[in-house]
């Protein structure tokens, strides 16, 4: 099969919840990253085969966000576009799906992005189809009902939400509440630093806000950044559950944002001037249970590495979904590993306890934060993992180009 490349993979800035991005709406957050990858490579628009777009939480408002995306961004009416949701994970399926079509010949040039704007996710009832003789219609929430009913209830039991599968593992793997907070520190720390030493200048597109009075609002920085976290200020906070290790400052934010990258054939690039960043090594995901959502990459990067051939000493980098703090730690032990050992190569810029969990994005934000950091360091693998709510991991290897 063909090599499938990443090519110019940017992204918007994370946004926090009900913070500025909040009135940009979903298309428009995924159409100006669409735009800006157009205007960097000079790809004529028209040879884009299909936009593969990620969104966990869509709604009648913007069906298909893939094919929205691509309307809102003014590319020809003549390229396709489709949605897909695997929640957490659904923007690095958005490009492994994109490169299985560029590998088996079905695509030459695909899109592939995610976005969410969790400021904007409905309520909804499913009891006013056919009316309601007496009584009063429910409202659900879909942010807390889609993790509630991430499994079948008649299974598995009920299962609160993600915060219960994080203490889960917190007590499996003997993660500690101030071993949780450190690591939120460190993510904060990070992050910061990374965005004061310029490295996400060259991957972020500023957006603008209209303002109902004055100029437009610019937004070019992740909002949920915080340099000045300290584990005392973060030792204070109540455990959200009883006697349990999560905190609001030591699982990740809710967020709006979006990303995207090319996924282009080799044999096009040439002829495209197109340069790759990176090349799609290979990507796995695998099943847990559900209660135990947050173990997923563990799974998921076994099975990856069995595939592939390669082993996790080979990974450089490694990045891995801050769901929660005691949530990657417990990750960090099942991969037979310690925080000592991977502090030079795991997560060194941040992720989603700092910088956001927008999470229908999250997988291509991770990509792209990722791929600047091997092009800086020069160093030839990269690992992305996450876990998923329901019971998955996924796991994707790209080599530098």
């Amino acid at each position: 099969m063909k090599r499938a490349a990443i090519v110019s993979a940017l992204r918007t800035p994370v946004g926090k919840f009900g913070g500025g991005l909040k009135g940009v709406p979903v298309e428009e957050l995924g159409a100006i990253v669409a735009r800006a990858i157009v205007e960097r490579t000079g790809l004529d628009p028209a040879r884009i085969d299909d936009v593969v777009f990620a969104q966990s939480y869509m709604n009648g408002e913007t069906p298909c966000t893939g094919r929205w995306v691509a309307l809102q961004a003014g590319f020809p009416i003549e390229v396709s576009g489709m949605q897909l949701d695997r929640r957490c994970g659904g923007g690095l399926q958005a490009i492994a799906t994109a490169a299985m079509m560029v590998q088996t010949g079905a695509a030459d040039v695909v899109m592939a992005g995610g976005v969410e704007s969790m400021s904007n996710v409905e309520y909804y009832t499913t009891a006013m189809r056919w009316g309601s003789r007496a009584g009063s219609a429910v409202l659900h929430d879909r942010l807390d009902r889609g993790r509630e009913r991430s499994q079948p209830e008649s299974r598995f039991g009920r299962i609160s939400g993600m915060i219960e599968t994080a203490e889960n593992l917190a007590r499996d793997y003997g993660i500690t509440r101030e071993a949780s907070d450190a690591f939120a520190v460190r993510s904060h720390h990070r992050a910061a630093a990374a965005w004061e030493a310029g490295y996400f200048a060259d991957e972020v597109v500023p957006v603008q806000v209209p303002q109902r009075r004055g100029d437009p609002l610019i937004i070019d920085r992740d909002e949920g950044v915080r340099a000045d976290s300290t584990i005392e200020s973060f030792a204070g906070l109540k455990p959200i559950m009883r006697d349990g290790v999560v905190t609001a400052a030591n699982a990740c934010q809710q967020n709006d944002a979006a990303s995207a990258c090319l996924v282009v054939a080799e044999d096009k690039l040439a002829e495209l001037g197109l340069e790759p960043s990176a090349w799609l090594v290979g990507w796995a995901a695998a099943g847990c249970e559900p209660s135990r959502m947050g173990i997923g990459p563990v799974p998921a990067v076994q099975k990856l590495l069995a595939r592939t051939g390669l082993t996790f000493d080979q990974m450089d980098l490694v990045e891995l979904n801050e769901a929660f703090a005691c949530q990657a730690l417990a990750c960090v032990k099942g991969w037979g590993s310690s925080m000592d050992e991977l502090a030079d190569r795991l997560n060194v810029n941040g992720s989603g306890i700092s910088l956001g969990h927008p999470v229908g994005a999250t997988g291509v934000r991770i990509m792209t934060t990722l791929l600047h950091e091997l092009e800086r360091r020069k160093q030839r693998y990269g690992l992305e993992t996450m876990c998923i709510g329901g019971g998955q991991g996924i796991a994707a290897i790209f080599e530098r180009a």
